[in-house]
């Protein structure tokens, strides 16, 4: 497949005529008419139609989510947003666009492995390196966690993402432990399970949504059952039951807070220390993305519209060389 066009990138007035993923299909109603408007997107972001109307509508029968659509269209803007007036779309048939290239994605993900991997052979805790071994030596687990998304929309949402965050998160994680002296080892059990929970939570082998499952009772508690599964599957015993309990609670608390998603709040200094990396990884993505994207910037100024990615503020991406040129 030739190169993408960057969906993010792409000038007002820009001609658009490429294959995208169909990622969601919304019907609203401004007043007394009803309309349709359609997220598309490829591995370079994501951008909404502008409204179908009416008959126009009709264009859009027997289409929906995880479509592959062929699509023609120029770049527009209103009301400070870019969106994209759809002059002709039509469905592409199943396997005729990797679905790859319709979709985010960290690249090449053996980078990421190496270095998670190179921690945990430095861990000293034999039970606790056994307890891990438990995901990380099984090849179908590691197929899948070098693929799973780390969110459906969002920060690290992205096929890689998860093992992106989880390296994050454990390279935070052990930075901090040299200054509050909390056990690195424990903690960096803790990133590599905190999330495991998501494989089970995410679909993406489409558009990245939520699995039932994942509906029902969000990634934080599957990870938890999923340890629990493995733990009971093991003969013998990889740990006590007091230090699987541990493990239970980094994951379970790694959201800080129970309006957050934690099942509850962290109570010792390892747990404090996770739920911390984890918010630092999460956040600084979520703001370093908001500043790469040219469409929060459509006024051409340096301050951001607001955005629910970082909490409804906005986004400053001016900066200054302090001197150095002078220099």
């Amino acid at each position: 497949m030739p190169t993408p066009p960057n969906l993010k990138r792409l000038p007002l007035g820009e001609r658009l005529q490429d294959p995208l993923l169909l990622l969601d299909v919304e019907q609203k109603t401004y007043g007394d008419r009803d309309c349709t408007i359609l997220t598309l997107g490829n591995s370079t972001g994501r951008i909404e139609s502008a409204p179908f109307w009416g008959v126009d509508q009709r264009q859009l029968d027997g289409l929906g989510r995880n479509d592959i659509v062929q699509v023609i269209g120029d770049v527009a803007q209103f009301r400070g947003k870019r969106q994209l007036n759809v002059t002709s779309i039509r469905p592409l048939p199943r396997g005729s666009v990797a679905w790859r290239d319709l979709v985010p994605s960290i690249g090449d993900v053996t980078p990421w492995w190496e270095r998670l991997d190179r921690w945990r052979a430095e861990i000293r805790r034999p039970r606790l390196a056994a307890v891990l071994a438990l995901f990380y030596d099984d090849p179908e687990f590691r197929d899948r966690y070098g693929e799973c998304p780390a969110g459906t929309v969002g920060h690290h949402a992205e096929l890689g993402g998860l093992l992106k965050h989880t390296v994050e998160v454990a390279s935070i994680g052990r930075a901090m432990c040299k200054v509050c002296h909390a056990d690195a080892d424990l903690v960096l059990a803790g990133a590599l399970l905190h999330d495991v929970g998501k494989l089970e939570a995410y679909s993406w082998t489409g558009a990245f949504e939520a699995t039932e499952c994942g509906a029902l009772l969000g990634h934080v508690v599957l990870g938890s059952l999923m340890l629990e599964r493995r733990l009971r599957a093991a003969d013998p015993d990889p740990c006590s039951d007091r230090e699987a309990t541990l493990l239970q609670h980094l994951i379970l608390s790694h959201h800080g807070k129970l309006e957050f998603g934690a099942a509850v709040a962290p109570m010792t200094l390892e747990a404090e220390v996770l739920h911390y990396a984890d918010n630092a990884s999460a956040k600084t993505a979520s703001m370093a993305d908001a500043l790469d994207a040219p469409e929060n910037f459509l006024d051409g100024g340096d301050l951001s519209r607001r955005l629910w990615t970082i909490d409804n503020r906005r986004a400053f991406r001016g900066s200054s060389d302090w001197g150095l040129a002078e220099s």
